[in-house]
């Protein structure tokens, strides 16, 4: 009996063994890592009545030798408004236009396997209405589907472009402050299509003297510099599920979601 019991310890302890090497090899593999970049945007169209958004984005397989399909993609268009939207329409539409493809007239996606190559695709968005001046921002969001070995899994590719760019004229109210005065800038609603050199001197420069100090806040920096990750594409481990509640409410690390993020850039 003592010798049936040692066997059978040691095949599960085999069997373990299979299961913890299955799972770290598991884990180091790539999966699904396919990335759609935000891409180039271009305002084609800028009529009273008309504006026609124009985007040149890529797929990219960022996996050694796996090959990830996108079987299906669209796109939401979001407008940001001083007024209302009532009798503004939008109509998106996906072009494909990596090698060898054929677009269909009707819009339709048909399933594409993006290997190690780039798979650029187009994006147009027409805006139409019978005053489109009241409009600030247009948000889409293209919604696509990977399918790999990790299986079918949403992805979303949030992309944010500017409407209208205020006159630095706009910025005129100094306020007092300790040893100093401060002017607010205005500026458009920055985004990755922004350089934050030429939003400086775009905005910046015509109000400023010799000595000025510029700052630029963290938040909208990082924005232009494409590190902006909207919180459905983290997923929140054990860790950051629980140490985010030994941070102060007023921290961004006092969420699972803002913690992970740490967590992802230095471990």
């Amino acid at each position: 009996m003592g010798i049936i019991a040692s066997i059978a310890i040691a095949v599960v302890g085999v069997v373990i063994l299979l299961l913890l090497a299955l799972e770290v090899q598991y884990r180091r593999r790539p999966g699904n890592k396919l990335e759609l970049t935000a891409g180039n945007w271009q305002l084609e169209v800028y009529e009273p009545q008309r504006y026609l958004l124009v985007g040149e984005l890529e797929f990219r397989n960022l996996t050694q030798r796996l090959e990830v399909m996108v079987p299906e993609i669209w796109v939401e268009v979001k407008l940001l408004s001083t007024d209302s939207l009532k009798g503004i329409t939008t109509d998106a539409r996906v072009i494909p236009r990596y090698k060898d493809a054929e677009p269909r007239a009707d819009g339709y996606w048909e399933g594409h396997i993006v290997k190690r190559e780039v798979s650029p695709i187009e994006i147009q968005v027409e805006i139409q209405g019978a005053d489109l001046s009241a409009l600030r921002v247009a948000w889409m969001r293209v919604h696509y589907f990977t399918y790999g070995p990790q299986g079918r899994i949403p992805r979303v590719r949030h992309v944010i472009v500017p409407l209208v760019f205020p006159s630095p004229a706009d910025s005129k109210n100094w306020r007092p402050a300790t040893n100093a005065d401060v002017l607010p800038i205005r500026t458009h609603l920055l985004t990755h299509l922004d350089n934050p050199v030429e939003v400086v001197q775009r905005y910046v420069l015509p109000n400023a003297q010799p000595g000025d100090i510029v700052t630029i806040g963290e938040t909208p920096l990082a924005v232009m510099q494409g590190r902006f990750r909207h919180p459905s594409d983290l997923k929140p481990g054990w860790v950051a599920r629980r140490l985010c509640y030994l941070f102060l409410p007023t921290s961004s690390l006092a969420t699972a979601c803002g913690l992970q993020t740490l967590i992802d850039l230095v471990g």
